[in-house]
C-alpha cells in the first residue's frame, strides 16, 4: 500500500539519511517540506519511502512484494526517471516495458594538491542565468529555464545546494551536504571550452576543497562518461541501474545526461 505523508512525524528522516538516494530525498524535504504538490512523500508498505519530485520518482527501502503497487503508481504519474533499491528496480523493469534500464557508477571525488591554484578562477556565487547557459549546452533535456531557476534558487536560498563555476565556462552543483556526505551533480562545460581540461581541474580542486572539511563527495556518471572520471583518478564506489521512460529517451542524446536529474 502506498499512502501520502502529510505530517512530519510520519516521515522517517533517520532512514533517509542512511543512503545516498535517501539523503537526496532528505535534501528535497529540507528545501520544500511536505506542502508543495510537486514534492510529495509517500510510505510504501511497512518500511519504504517514495518521493515524487517533478518528473522523478525516488524510492528507498521498499520490499519486493510492493513492486506491483509501485508499478501501478508509476503508470499513474508517468515520471521521466525512477530511482529505486536494486531488487525492486529489477522487478519494475519487468513490469514496466515502457521504461528501460540505464547503468551508472558512483565515483568518489579524490583531491589533487596541484589543483589548489584553480580556486583563483572559481566563482562561488555565480549568476544563475550564466550557470543555466552552461548547463543547457550539456543537458539538452533541460529546456524549462523557469522551472530550473525556481528550483535551484530555492534550494540555494535554503542552504541545501550550492552552485559554482570555473573560468566562466564549467559548472558543478553541490546538490546537498548532509552528515558530511556531499553529492555533486550537473557538471557541464561550454562547447568552446571543452578539451582544455577545465572540468578535470575544477573537479579535482572541488574534491580538495571539500576534503579539508572532512567531507566525502561523490558524483554519478552514466557508462558513456565513466572513463573520464576514472582517468582523472576518481574512485568508483558503487554501481546501480535507474529506469528512464523510452519515449523521452528518443528525444534526447543519452551521452549528454551525465549526472542529470540527480
Amino acid at each position: 500500500m502506498i499512502q501520502l505523508i502529510t505530517k512530519e512525524r510520519d516521515l522517517n528522516t533517520y532512514l533517509l539519511r542512511k543512503t545516498w538516494r535517501g539523503r537526496k530525498m532528505f535534501a528535497y524535504y529540507k528545501a520544500y517540506g511536505l506542502d508543495y504538490p510537486f514534492c510529495q512523500f509517500y510510505t510504501v508498505g511497512e518500511s519504504g519511502i517514495l518521493l515524487v519530485f517533478n518528473s522523478t520518482v525516488y524510492i528507498v527501502s521498499a520490499d519486493e512484494e510492493e513492486a506491483e503497487d509501485i508499478a501501478l503508481f508509476i503508470r499513474m504519474h508517468i515520471p521521466f526517471r525512477v530511482e529505486c533499491n536494486g531488487p525492486v528496480l529489477h522487478m519494475l523493469s519487468e513490469l514496466l516495458p515502457e521504461y528501460c534500464s540505464l547503468h551508472r557508477t558512483a565515483f568518489e571525488l579524490r583531491p589533487d594538491p596541484e589543483a589548489a591554484a584553480a580556486e583563483t578562477f572559481v566563482e562561488f556565487n555565480p549568476r544563475l542565468e550564466d550557470v543555466y547557459h552552461i548547463l543547457h549546452e550539456g543537458f539538452p533535456n533541460l529546456e524549462d529555464y523557469a522551472l530550473w531557476l525556481t528550483d535551484t534558487s530555492h534550494r540555494c536560498r535554503h542552504g541545501v545546494s550550492h552552485v559554482l563555476t570555473y573560468k566562466n565556462s564549467t559548472t558543478a552543483t553541490i546538490m546537498f551536504d548532509i552528515d558530511n556526505c556531499v553529492l555533486v551533480s550537473q557538471v557541464a562545460t561550454l562547447p568552446e571550452a571543452r578539451g582544455l581540461g577545465h572540468a578535470r581541474i575544477f573537479l579535482r580542486w572541488l574534491a580538495g576543497f571539500l576534503a579539508q572539511f572532512d567531507k566525502k563527495a561523490i558524483l554519478y556518471a552514466l557508462d558513456i562518461r565513466e572513463s573520464f572520471y576514472r582517468e582523472i583518478g576518481f574512485q568508483p564506489v558503487e554501481t546501480e541501474f535507474v529506469l528512464e521512460r523510452r519515449q523521452d529517451m528518443e528525444q534526447i542524446t543519452k551521452g549528454l545526461l551525465d549526472n542529470g536529474n540527480t
